[in-house]
């Protein structure tokens, strides 16, 4: 594998399209970054994205909540936002489970 300290880039995808697809470096880019945009582009318009067998990345709101300063104790209010998570598929928790 091609990692670079454990963690996969696009340039590894960009390789990868290369390889199984036979298309050259730029247009495998070209196809990692334009996948990447559209999901991003549909997350920032409050779309969750769901990639079968693989899992769906999720938008979540946050109400406002008072939280503490672990340190002091002092109360500090946490304002309201959206947050994403990553809810993995159940044929990903397999995979990841095997591989330990």
């Amino acid at each position: 594998m091609m990692r670079s300290a454990g963690t996969l880039t696009r340039a590894d995808l960009a390789e990868t399209v290369n390889r199984k697809m036979g298309f050259s470096r730029a247009e495998s880019l070209d196809l990692v970054e334009a996948i990447l945009d559209k999901m991003s582009n549909a997350l920032a318009e409050g779309e969750n994205v769901k990639i079968s067998g693989f899992g769906s990345f999720v938008l979540r709101d946050k109400n406002e909540r008072v939280g503490r300063n672990p340190k002091t104790g002092v109360e500090v209010p946490i304002t309201p936002r959206r947050v994403l998570t990553f809810r993995a598929s159940q044929l990903l928790k397999e995979k990841i489970a095997k591989a330990s």
